[in-house]
């Protein structure tokens, strides 16, 4: 195996030369739905990894050149109204694509995981990564887990990105025309049952509730 790149929740990132990088997932599992999705949003313009090879628990994948958002935000190279006008484009450019076979219109590609360490900034502009959770449904599930995510690292006592996660998410929603609100239940549910969400995300979900309402409330 070649060189080690980056360690995720639930997969590994390796080199395979400089074109190319390695996603495997630990646990196993099936790529297929996940590198469906991902060619689906490409050929409609939307900006992830080009996909080479998928097949069980590997991903071959494009490699990308660039810090994700989260570190851009952390040594200041992007500043923080930037980036949350950036994720919240990036939201709403996703919801654009029409899934093929919804018989709901108001039904839409969802990627249910989409915050600031799944954005890498190349300098051809951002680009998603991670669409494990992909799936389709109501655009405003995606902002209410998008907002949860980011109010969880507010209420999280230690994250590098703690103090300054409240004035992102509220940046957030200024920008974003969905309404987080109807979906913000069953995006904590969904939290509650991943079990890639630690257990203290977890036991801090109802007060980034909380705070994902408050903020909310203040621009819908």
């Amino acid at each position: 195996m070649t060189a080690l790149l980056a360690s995720g929740r639930d997969a590994d990132v390796y080199a395979l030369d400089e074109r190319r990088v390695l996603r495997r997932y630990r646990r196993g599992g099936d790529v297929a739905a996940e590198a469906a999705i991902m060619r689906y949003v490409s050929d409609h313009g939307y900006p992830v990894p080009r996909i080479y090879q998928a097949e069980g628990a590997d991903l071959v994948m494009e490699r990308l050149d660039g810090p994700t958002m989260l570190r851009a935000l952390g040594d200041g190279t992007l500043d923080l109204k930037a980036g949350a006008t950036v994720l919240a484009d990036l939201l709403e450019r996703l919801h654009k694509v029409r899934v093929r076979s919804a018989t709901d219109p108001g039904t839409r590609i969802l990627h249910l995981d989409l915050h600031p360490e799944n954005v890498v900034m190349t300098e051809g502009g951002p680009v998603v990564i991670d669409w494990r959770n992909s799936c389709e449904g109501p655009p405003e599930l995606d902002v209410a887990m998008t907002a949860l995510i980011i109010a969880t690292v507010a209420v999280l006592p230690g994250h590098q990105f703690a103090e300054r996660a409240e004035a992102f998410l509220d940046t957030l929603l200024s920008c974003t025309r969905d309404n987080p609100l109807s979906q913000l239940e069953a995006a904590v549910h969904r939290r509650s049952a991943d079990a890639n969400v630690s257990a203290d995300e977890k036991a801090h979900l109802h007060e980034a509730k909380l705070l994902v309402t408050t903020a909310a409330r203040a621009h819908f």
